[in-house]
């Protein structure tokens, strides 16, 4: 009882902790450049993060305003949201440690602001609609509102409102994805031209793999599966795979990813907020690539698999395959080039 009371006597403060920490998590997640969730959504268009930045932000001014009520049933709509997007989640096998800490913080806050209703004493289906408490704000509002309902108001708000993804669709890996050979060895790169880790990477990465394969083409099989977190990504993997399509020699497919990640840290030194088809057409035309658009989605059902074989969550990654049931993850910058050191000794043998 007595860290009860203290709860209750700091409630304003904790509440406000809390709050801050949730709008620091999520800003944490937006700019972080160690690596890239790949667990991405929105509403309406607008990244969830920002949308959790605002929610915390709006908390902070309920409690500065010490409009308590206010506060319950803001976190009790947080409760049905948060419901919703672990399922989703769960239903993905994909874990955001960014997103479950936001939740941690919205059920802290809420629990710090709980009260127990009275009515919970009645019926059993009073126990279960006023569990979570109720709302009453008797200046403006005098009924007494179960907070479940505001739960279940945030469940199905964002069941209709949020478009997310945490398993995105590619090419068909044999056809459209460049891989050099089918030797032994195997190489799996996961990358996104907008993620500014992969960027740092990929000219030291590039000058690697034409090592290995000048040396050992036959041994080792190149594969590169595009990642698209940035919104932009899509429409790049899509003309990299046309690109592939026309001409799918491997050396060919290193020329394109240089290209296509020059033209990305460009677009986001001009700040480029976004680019169309004509846009990769023309610089692939520039370039003298050649291009052959064709339908990709029929394949899609094989990258979901090696999504989930590898639990890929972020990128920069690599896999290397010395066997079927022996395999290397390599996540980061550094530790993808003492990968490539491994496997280079372990060819050199």
């Amino acid at each position: 009882m007595q860290v009860w009371d203290y709860m209750k006597k700091y409630r304003a403060v904790i509440t406000f902790i809390l709050a801050a920490s949730g709008i620091a998590v999520m800003a944490y997640y937006d700019s972080c450049d160690t690596e890239c969730s790949y667990l991405q959504g929105d509403i309406w268009g607008i990244d969830l993060k920002w949308i959790g930045i605002a929610y915390m932000a709006v908390i902070i001014c309920l409690t500065a305003l010490k409009w308590t009520p206010l506060i319950r049933a803001a976190l009790a709509a947080g409760l049905g949201v948060e419901v919703f997007l672990i399922s989703f989640q769960v239903q993905e096998e994909v874990f955001c440690p960014f997103c479950l800490a936001f939740s941690i913080l919205v059920l802290a806050a809420f629990a710090v602001n709980y009260e127990l209703s009275d009515r919970i004493r009645g019926t059993w289906q009073d126990k279960i609609l006023y569990a979570l408490g109720e709302f009453t704000w008797p200046p403006v509002f005098k009924p007494r509102i179960p907070l479940i309902l505001f739960s279940l108001l945030g469940y199905l708000f964002v069941f209709f409102t949020f478009t997310g993804s945490a398993t995105p669709a590619y090419a068909d890996a044999g056809r459209t994805v460049p891989s050099s050979s089918q030797g032994k060895y195997e190489v799996i790169i996961f990358s996104d031209y907008f993620c500014a880790p992969c960027q740092a990477l990929e000219m030291e990465l590039e000058q690697t793999l034409e090592t290995l394969l000048a040396r050992e083409g036959k041994r080792i099989r190149i594969t590169f599966v595009d990642t698209p977190i940035h919104k932009q990504t899509a429409l790049f993997n899509r003309y990299y795979l046309y690109a592939v399509n026309a001409k799918s020699d491997i050396r060919n497919a290193l020329r394109i990813r240089v290209i296509l990640f020059h033209h990305a840290r460009q677009l986001q030194k001009t700040k480029t907020a976004t680019v169309n088809e004509e846009d990769l057409a023309v610089l692939f035309r520039k370039k003298g690539i050649t291009f052959k658009p064709f339908d990709y989605r029929p394949v899609q059902a094989e990258y979901n698999r090696i999504f989930k074989r590898y639990g890929v969550d972020g990128t920069p990654l690599c896999i290397i395959k010395y066997s079927e049931n022996d395999f290397k993850r390599y996540q980061g910058p550094k530790a993808i080039m003492e990968g490539m050191k491994t496997l280079s000794a372990t060819l050199n043998k």
